[in-house]
């Protein structure tokens, strides 16, 4: 029979005992059901219908009674509205517990709001519970036979609703809490694992999105060097296949250990340097190419609520006055990708956000030496067309017009749609494209000019994007804008 202790929803004093209570509802649940499927695999008898009840996601409330208008808060998260009761379920709170923590201690301190930790009626899916899900593989028992006596991952359950405004609103009923629940967060978690080859504990807060393996190689190389560094405020370098260079280990063990990571393996692979100061450190993903790909790992790694997730890649240039290896700042998308044509229609604008925009310049004056004018010859700032078709040339005659009345100046396969997976899923985001070829003006991109070009550009390019990011952790309170809120916005960011 499920514990009352443990069932029912108790009222907590502080953030803190909030988040020790989901950790302990968690880890019990889990350890329930992970001993039940133990118990079934070994003997074959199923949990009985009363053992269900544990196989439960905590969930979290906020209570909020003012009478009056809520106090207005200039902070883009952690705000409310209006009086209720907001909930959400919770996985995995040990690994959320300083977000966690974080929007909490806001509403507690800027609104008085009482807090109650309860189990929730959201059940646990079955392959959830092992971390690598490997474990599932040892009996001679199928996935639906497991289906018939355990809880089941129902991906019509599992949505979207709440980020993109359509969850039905109800006044007798709670209101969201969160963005993401409990199950779709868990489903994502094992789709970050699979994509990336990597744990997805290790996927850092401040996110580099790139489309070629290149950006890989120099990125493992500049980390390496950091992880020489006595000063350096890195510590571990992890590869595809959670294989991990330490700091202090020396050059020929770590190339070893860089030529072993088998990242050929994974759809997406991600490479995470680990940071050591609580700051958080960098994670840079080859999402390869197309705005399907781009689509998908964000959809992703927005349960993780990462600081920001920036796009450093190559893009073909459409103005005569631009040469190769000149870089373009967007500060508009003329989004042709049609992914997200049905969630973020094209006629909403997505804007450019001011402190990525500033930052981003900030880093390209640094690493390249360059300022005013001679930095202007160099860097675009302007609009960036995002197409699903990389043949795009071929329609040349129909996209014209598009293009002149779009004044835009560049044109790539992803920038538009991480733009707006930022824009729809609330992380910040922004694009520092270098310009490998100019389609329309007769440089095409040829192997052997591609080659030098790449050798030449790409190392600059990405370390633009480190710049940024390193500008950008010490902005983090202005860097969440209100610009990516809504008007009936949950209060966790």
């Amino acid at each position: 029979m499920p514990d009352d202790r443990i069932s029912h929803f108790h009222t907590v004093a502080t953030p803190q005992e909030a988040v020790e209570r989901l950790i302990r509802l968690h880890e019990t649940a889990i350890e329930a059901q992970r001993h039940a499927l133990e118990h079934f695999f070994a003997t074959g008898e199923a949990p009985s219908p009363s053992e269900r009840p544990r196989f439960r996601y905590p969930e979290l409330r906020v209570i909020y009674r003012a009478t009056a208008m809520p106090p207005v808060k200039q902070r883009a998260y952690a705000k409310l509205q209006g009086p209720g009761v907001f909930t959400t379920t919770v996985t995995q709170p040990a690994a959320f517990k300083n977000y966690l923590l974080e929007q909490l201690n806001h509403l507690v301190a800027d609104y008085g709001v009482q807090i109650e930790v309860g189990l929730s009626d959201q059940e646990i899916p079955y392959p959830y519970v092992f971390e690598r899900g490997d474990e599932l593989g040892r009996g001679a028992h199928s996935a639906a036979e497991l289906a018939q006596h355990f809880p089941t991952p129902l991906l019509a359950k599992v949505g979207d609703e709440i980020a993109d405004g359509t969850w039905v609103f109800n006044e007798n009923a709670p209101r969201p809490l969160a963005l993401f629940d409990a199950a779709r967060v868990d489903y994502s978690l094992r789709r970050l694992v699979h994509y990336t080859g990597t744990d997805w504990q290790t996927i850092q807060p401040w996110i580099l999105l790139t489309n070629y393996h290149r950006y890989v190689d120099q990125f493992v190389r500049w980390a390496i060097g950091e992880l020489s560094q006595a000063d350096s405020p890195y510590e571990r370098l992890v590869l595809p296949g959670g294989i991990a260079i330490e700091r202090g280990l020396d050059a020929e063990t770590a190339a070893e250990l860089v030529t072993s990571s088998p990242w050929h393996r994974f759809q997406m692979p991600a490479y995470h340097l680990v940071r050591k100061d609580g700051q958080g450190g960098v994670t840079l993903v080859n999402i390869g190419v197309g705005p399907s790909n781009a689509k998908n790992i964000t959809d992703h790694l927005a349960v993780l609520r990462p600081h920001c997730w920036l796009m450093v890649g190559h893009c073909g240039g459409l103005r005569q006055s631009q040469t190769i290896g000149d870089y373009v700042l967007a500060h508009g998308y003329l989004r042709r990708d049609k992914i997200l044509d049905d969630a973020v229609p094209p006629e909403i604008p997505v804007p450019a956000l001011a402190e990525v925009q500033v930052a981003l310049q900030e880093a390209a004056a640094g690493v390249t030496g360059e300022r005013g004018e001679e930095l202007k010859r160099r860097l675009r700032t302007g609009t960036v067309v995002t197409y699903d078709d990389r043949n795009w040339e071929l329609r040349w005659s129909q996209e014209r017009r598009q293009i002149n009345l779009s004044r835009a100046i560049a044109v790539d396969m992803e920038s538009g749609t991480i733009a707006a997976q930022g824009y729809r899923l609330r992380v910040p985001y922004g694009t520092l494209l270098c310009v490998s070829d100019k389609p329309l003006h007769g440089e095409i991109k040829l192997p052997g000019a591609a080659n030098a070009f790449y050798e030449r550009a790409v190392s600059e390019h990405l370390m633009i994007g480190l710049a940024a990011i390193d500008i950008l952790r010490g902005q983090r309170s202005s860097l969440h804008s209100r610009k990516l809120r809504s008007f009936d916005e949950p209060p966790f960011r």
